[in-house]
């Protein structure tokens, strides 16, 4: 892994969006999502992911100009429309816009249709916690996983963001797909040559394995909590689906270089509306570093060392990633 500094992985970023179709301001926002994942540690879905990214708006999947326009609202709940844009941008427009809700109601609860892949999911809660809200957010996908006692992936594996603020910053947050191990992350152990710490899916054979390139073949990965995270899935496919008018699993293009047109739903609830904020919080950490030796994380407990690190010393990138990635930037 090359480490990049962080300046330079945004600027190269944005020379190439600007020669994909991005105005000037949208690049520079892309790039930023894009740099800030890397950042905090998400490899899998950062800068790994751009060079599929340009290939999507190459092949028409993802439309650079494309914003996301209302359709219906009634009080704290509204509908948008993603007009096939990119998938980053579109999800940080409609979080934002749960947050104004939010501050405005209470809660905001904010559905988009007709997207696409909004890169690291925990970005929008995070989002929210840094503006002082809960964030709940979770998309369907497309086509990419079996569901429990069948061979045919008709479920997708439709992420689940749950943060909620801090006043230190090191926010509560969970991110995690309905398979036990995301496609980026097989992807990952498999670019390692490393073995999967637990059985995260199925080989051609039907067999349960851990080695992630047996899975990535048969594409059968392992749901989380086998029956009981097939019907998370399906259940997270029906109300976005529902919420937003868009398009179920089923409904999207099984090919990745062909997704598009996601749905997804996006929560704010604002706790300073009830009352003063608790810290119940740090009292829940507390109880959990109850024992000292014990090598036990709140969720996010990782993030802000990872990002300090990353900004010290650059930010690690594959080197063949970052060479495609300069050549769609016009530097190579």
């Amino acid at each position: 892994m090359l480490r990049i500094p962080y300046d330079e992985l945004v600027r190269t970023l944005v020379l190439a969006l600007r020669n994909l179709g991005f105005t000037p301001a949208r690049a520079q926002e892309c790039a930023n999502l894009f740099a800030e994942t890397t950042r905090d540690g998400v490899y899998t879905h950062g800068i790994a992911r751009f060079p599929r990214f340009a290939k999507l708006i190459e092949n028409g999947a993802v439309r650079p100009e494309a914003s996301p326009t209302p359709v219906s609202g009634f009080g704290a709940l509204e509908r948008w429309d993603g007009n096939y844009g990119p998938g980053n941008l579109n999800a940080w427009h409609t979080m934002g816009r749960a947050i104004a809700l939010a501050h405005q109601h209470g809660i905001g609860c904010v559905t988009i249709g007709y997207t696409n892949h909004w890169m690291r999911a925990g970005t929008y809660g995070l989002q929210a916690a840094e503006s002082g809200m809960i964030g709940i957010c979770f998309t369907n996908t497309m086509p990419n996983m079996a569901p429990w006692g069948g061979n045919k992936s008709v479920l997708g594996n439709n992420p689940l963001v749950i943060a909620v603020p801090r006043a230190n910053g090191a926010h509560f947050l969970i991110d995690f797909a309905m398979s036990q191990f995301s496609y980026g992350a097989l992807d990952g152990y498999a670019a390692r040559g490393e073995r999967l710490p637990v059985p995260g899916g199925f080989d051609k054979d039907g067999n349960l394995t851990s080695d992630p390139k047996a899975i990535l073949e048969s594409h059968h990965p392992l749901p989380i909590g086998y029956w009981k995270g097939s019907a998370f899935s399906m259940m997270l496919d029906v109300v976005a689906a529902t919420l937003s008018f868009g398009q179920a699993t089923h409904q999207v293009s099984p090919d990745p270089l062909r997704e598009s047109g996601v749905s997804q739903v996006f929560l704010a609830i604002n706790p300073a509306a009830l009352g003063p904020v608790s810290t119940i919080g740090d009292e829940i950490i507390a109880s959990l570093h109850t024992e000292p030796k014990a090598k036990v994380r709140y969720p996010g407990e990782r993030l802000p060392a990872t990002r300090a690190e990353n900004m010290e010393k650059g930010i690690p990138v594959d080197e063949d990633i970052w060479e495609e990635t300069r050549k769609l930037a016009g530097l190579a």
